[in-house]
């Protein structure tokens, strides 16, 4: 059984190969049972943690991720998230790796957002903005640079210093990269608005985003969270990663109870789209909208990549 730390699996998962794997993996399909919910001792409210465990598998890898969440570990000095990957092969059940969760999920969500983007954004988008400053937003402009020619590149986050600092990081990788305090101002001018926050309440607009724009939302994955307002949505040709987003997002709950667009106004899922479906008009002045809450699939494309890379 190999085993990948956090750096062997970073390293064996560059988006210029992460990407075209999610959208194998996307057209050729695979099994991906709901997620599993444990309250270890209790949960939260009992001084314990949840623990998520996410199955999926093919003809040839069967792999499952265990996400273990403890708010209560930031009074510990320790991260709130844990996460580790387990592969096998789908015949024998022979154990093939152990790999680290956490790399797998930032960095196949935001190989998901740009294979997104390549499929529908219009070709020529090239100024990028993104909206937050942590573990998956800093991924974010080096995922879509592997997929479209940035010419321009804006980080926005609460923190000024945090989006200064992502910003520089950025340039060290040849980014044009810059931070902006100003974020309306910036979402007028960018083609790709991509946002990665934990926001309860909208943070970006409708009104601010240019004709023919590309929305991506990451961040809001329960139906308490939010990241952008009812007018984002409102007559836009929006795609999903799974029909899953439709029962989970708040981004995407609220504006359906609220009747601004209704289920069957989905345009189709990534699934579609890597299997041939006809995207909405790119370039035309119509917005697309791409809402991700992650599944399981994308684990198992970035985990049976690692191993190839790791040479099993």
């Amino acid at each position: 059984m190999k085993i990948l730390d956090a750096a062997a699996t970073r390293q064996a998962l560059p988006f210029e190969r992460l990407i075209p794997a999610l959208q194998a993996m996307f057209a050729a399909g695979c099994e991906v049972p709901r997620r599993h919910v444990h309250a270890v001792n209790g949960g939260p409210a009992g001084g314990g943690f949840t623990s998520l465990l996410m199955p999926a598998w093919n003809a040839r890898h069967y792999g499952i991720k265990t996400i273990n969440i403890a708010p209560g570990n930031a009074g510990r000095g320790l991260p709130g998230l844990h996460a580790v990957y387990q592969l096998f092969d789908a015949v024998t059940g022979v154990p093939l790796a152990l790999l680290d969760g956490d790399e797998i999920t930032a960095r196949r969500t935001a190989a998901a957002s740009a294979l997104a983007a390549s499929l529908i954004a219009a070709p020529g988008a090239g100024r990028l903005l993104v909206v937050g400053a942590g573990r998956v937003a800093r991924l974010l402009a080096p995922a879509y640079a592997a997929v479209r020619p940035l010419h321009q590149v804006q980080v926005w986050a609460r923190s000024l210093a945090a989006a200064e600092a992502l910003a520089e990081e950025w340039r060290a990788q040849g980014l044009p990269a810059q931070a902006v305090g100003d974020l309306a101002a910036a979402a007028r001018q960018a083609d790709l608005v991509s946002c990665a926050t934990l926001a309860r309440l909208p943070v970006v607009q409708g009104a601010w985003l240019r004709p023919g724009s590309h929305l991506d939302l990451i961040g809001s994955f329960t139906p308490d969270m939010r990241e952008a307002d009812d007018a984002c949505l409102a007559g836009a040709a929006l795609y999903v990663d799974t029909e899953e987003a439709l029962e989970k997002s708040g981004d995407l709950l609220g504006p359906m109870a609220r009747g601004v667009f209704t289920a069957a106004d989905v345009r189709g899922t990534l699934a579609t789209l890597c299997q041939g479906g006809t995207p909405a008009g790119a370039g035309t002045a119509r917005r697309t909208v791409f809402k991700s809450v992650g599944t399981g699939l994308e684990d198992l494309a970035a985990a049976v990549l690692a191993l190839d890379a790791a040479g099993a």
